[in-house]
């Protein structure tokens, strides 16, 4: 007999989002469950659309055409949302995948949310913090799988009109390197009072009789309670994020790890 496995549907803001990481965004639900509900959006008349249009077919995503209704207004947000809920009181999934950066989405997640299912954000590093918070677990699109390199540079400063025969002409402006993950290093991980607060408050709510807490329980807690991946600080591992740190003494002990507050070790060391 099967085991049953989380029932997932991806949601793609096609006009705001890179084709070329839907293989890494697949992969990452596929730890979660089976994306059995696979849908794009956008007005697929444009020709932005077409890495999308190329990508259909190979990964089983369903299409969905929105027009644009008036200028300025973004009709297939409006459209996303609708197909949403409709999901949610009908097929009821598990779980949403959200590719997308704009935060209109945000009141949308929080409802699903509510209802009881998770949502995973997928979107850039430029997606403003209440629709990354609002996720039970958002990823930058930068910090998965290769850099994208086939992403659009942005537009480059106009290049001016030859004055003459003699005249050099101005060289076109280059494109931008792809964006690469940055590592965070200890100094900037503990300037991020946010991540500093998240850690020592799951660590202290995890620790057993003992003071030392499993680090298992801390990567749970952490999840329960916040939008969370060391991925995102540039670290593969959350215990790599841990280490990196150095505010909690670790010690391994058989196939586990425990930790605590450097400054819980302290108070208990002897003046």
């Amino acid at each position: 007999m099967l085991e049953h496995q989380p029932r997932i549907a991806l949601l793609i803001d096609a006009d705001n989002s890179p084709a070329t990481k839907i293989d890494v965004i697949l992969a990452e639900l596929a730890k979660v469950g089976v994306t059995n509900v696979r849908r794009a959006y956008g007005n697929w008349k444009k020709d932005t659309l077409k890495g999308w249009e190329k990508v259909l077919h190979e990964y089983a995503i369903r299409p969905i055409q929105q027009f644009d209704y008036s200028k300025g207004k973004n009709a297939t947000d409006m459209q996303m949302v609708i197909e949403a809920l409709e999901l949610l009181y009908t097929d009821a999934p598990d779980a949403y995948g959200i590719v997308s950066s704009d935060s209109d989405f945000t009141p949308m997640v929080m409802h699903l949310k509510a209802k009881g299912a998770q949502v995973f954000g997928f979107g850039s590093k430029q997606t403003p913090a209440p629709f990354v918070n609002a996720c039970s677990k958002f990823l930058y699109l930068e910090n998965l799988g290769d850099p994208d390199t086939s992403a659009p540079a942005p537009k480059s400063r106009r290049r001016r009109k030859s004055a003459g025969p003699n005249t050099t002409p101005e060289p076109a402006d280059e494109p931008s390197a792809p964006a690469t993950p940055q590592r965070m290093d200890t100094a900037a991980l503990r300037q991020d009072a946010r991540l500093v607060t998240l850690l020592r408050n799951a660590v202290e709510s995890a620790a057993g009789d003992d003071g030392w807490s499993h680090l298992g329980s801390v990567a749970t807690r952490i999840g329960n309670q916040a939008s969370f991946d060391s991925r995102n600080f540039g670290y593969r591992k959350f215990i790599d994020l841990i280490e990196a740190t150095q505010l909690f003494e670790m010690e391994r002990r058989g196939t586990n790890y425990v930790l605590r507050d450097k400054r819980a070790a302290k108070m208990e060391s002897p003046t």
